[in-house]
């Protein structure tokens, strides 16, 4: 397969990486892999901005809303998956598009997930108790002091991240980002990134729009119908644990909203950090037409076929 080509639509949260994903996939006709890990689950629909109906109706999507909040999915199962499907798609097509906001998920599929050393489940367990007991702010702070590196581009508002990374440096004592990209396998494809980017106030303003527009669409009332799950990891995210504090009584629904917005503009900032790492990104504008978007990316195909030749 090696003249097969995987191309990986990468940007900020609200960017318009949906929208660049579809006009590819129709371009080369073919279909979408989402490699947005707050997407697999089929009870979180308005909060992780899921493509449309129509969106969905336009391309032949994967791995949207496949999964429940209750099922137990990791990186490492998304992957096992996703190069499954790959391998299948690529029996008819040459290129295959993926859309995702989450770095480590798409990484995991172009160049692999690393290898860590064996952690006691009892130190999960422990730490998971902190979490309960201490908070999430507790975790974050042990992790500064674990290891800096990691805690600059980790999902600060993760636990599950933060518990895996302070788990291995415990265990292996050093810090979980030494052992990242070690050894990677060679996939059987060759891949392209593209990142959509813009001026950071314009995300910022895109994002304060989304999330008025998901409060419209009746976000308040799907988190309410959660609330009884809000301890399961899948809705320890964005846009849900803010209105759980509400719906708890810890604060307005302003402030909530409020909460929405500024942690998501954290999220992205820290997407941009993790993507910032990598010098293989061909950058466009959010604001480039199509024509041109397209123009940009048949030359850089051309390039990459030739290169590896």
């Amino acid at each position: 397969m090696s003249n097969k080509v995987l191309i990986a639509v990468v940007g900020p949260t609200a960017i318009g990486k949906t929208a660049l994903g579809i006009l590819l996939a129709q371009h080369f006709d073919t279909e979408i892999i989402s490699a947005d890990s707050r997407q697999f689950f089929k009870e979180m629909k308005i909060g992780t901005a899921v493509p449309s109906d129509e969106e969905l109706e336009a391309v032949q999507h994967h791995f949207i809303q496949h999964k429940s909040i209750f099922d137990p999915y990791s990186v490492g199962d998304f992957e096992k998956e996703a190069l499954t499907l790959l391998n299948s798609l690529f029996q008819e097509k040459d290129i295959v598009v993926m859309v995702g906001g989450s770095g480590l998920y798409v990484d995991a599929v172009i160049r692999g997930l690393d290898e860590f050393p064996e952690v006691n489940p009892k130190l999960r367990e422990s730490l998971n108790q902190e979490l309960q007991e201490k908070g999430l702010e507790h975790l974050q702070k042990e992790l500064k002091s674990r290891d800096p590196e990691y805690y600059k581009r980790v999902d600060l508002d993760n636990p599950h991240r933060l518990i895996r990374a302070l788990e291995v440096s415990i265990a292996a004592n050093r810090p979980y980002s030494s052992f990242l990209s070690q050894n990677r396998p060679k996939r059987p494809f060759k891949h392209l990134y593209v990142g959509l980017e813009a001026p950071r106030e314009v995300v910022y303003e895109r994002i304060n729009a989304r999330v008025d527009q998901m409060m419209e669409l009746g976000l308040l009332e799907e988190v309410r119908a959660l609330h009884p799950h809000k301890h399961l990891n899948a809705l320890q995210t964005v846009g849900y644990k803010e209105l759980f504090e509400y719906l708890d009584g810890h604060c307005s629904l302003d402030v909530a909203i409020s909460e929405i917005k500024k942690n998501t503009r954290r999220f992205a900032k820290r997407q941009l950090t993790w993507l910032r790492k990598n010098d293989n990104i061909l950058w466009i504008d959010h604001k480039t037409n199509e024509e041109l978007i397209l123009k940009k990316l048949n030359k850089q195909l051309k390039a990459l076929n030739h290169a590896q030749r």
